[in-house]
């Protein structure tokens, strides 16, 4: 199988992805949680193909705003 490519969005102080395709939508509470998941899903999704080449999130409506320290 190509690459999977998720479309991430921020929502409900959480994040939510969905393929470029549509047919495989995961969320995490976190980024990390979030990668696992896209992970496990890009990989239950071809349970009977090759598993993917590469796993791309795409960030879309993410705003962050740190400060830091002088």
């Amino acid at each position: 199988m190509a690459a999977v490519e998720f479309i991430v969005e921020e929502r409900d102080g959480g994040f939510v992805a969905w393929s470029s395709c549509g047919c495989i939508v995961t969320e995490g509470r976190d980024l990390d949680e979030l990668r696992r998941n896209a992970r496990e899903a890009a990989r239950c999704h071809c349970d009977e193909c090759e598993p993917p080449t590469s796993i791309k999130l795409r960030f879309i409506n993410v705003i962050r705003e740190e400060t830091l320290e002088p």
